[in-house]
């Protein structure tokens, strides 16, 4: 059996991630409950979830468009993040750390992508 996806790097960063997105989500205005809390959410949680189903697709060609959806749903968190920013749930402080770490994330799929695909 091949590597788990718990011990892949990108996976880790971005169940981290992911964590962070829930502790700081918590502190938005109640009204976001079902709004911008709830598409962040579920978009940093589908970042791991789609690394996690990658690694368990056989075919090559599957594996990566998984990883493809995995990059694209780090690019909408960071969206999410912008807008959160920008109604002042978010300091600049934090969201240029998250918005910067999204971005590796996504550097770090992309290398993955690479590195399978070579």
């Amino acid at each position: 059996m091949g590597t788990s996806y718990k011990d892949l790097n990108i996976w880790k960063k971005g169940y981290e991630l992911a964590l962070e997105v829930y502790k700081l989500s918590a502190k938005f205005p109640n009204d976001e409950r079902f709004g911008l809390t709830d598409q962040l959410r579920r978009s940093a949680n589908s970042v791991i979830a789609n690394i996690a189903e990658a690694q368990g697709r056989y075919f090559f060609a599957d594996k990566c468009r998984v990883l493809y959806q995995a990059r694209g749903e780090c690019v909408e968190t960071r969206s999410h993040l912008s807008l959160a920013f920008g109604l002042h749930y978010l300091d600049q402080t934090l969201y240029e750390k998250m918005d910067t770490e999204y971005e590796g994330l996504e550097k770090g799929i992309s290398s993955y992508i690479n590195k399978i695909k070579g």
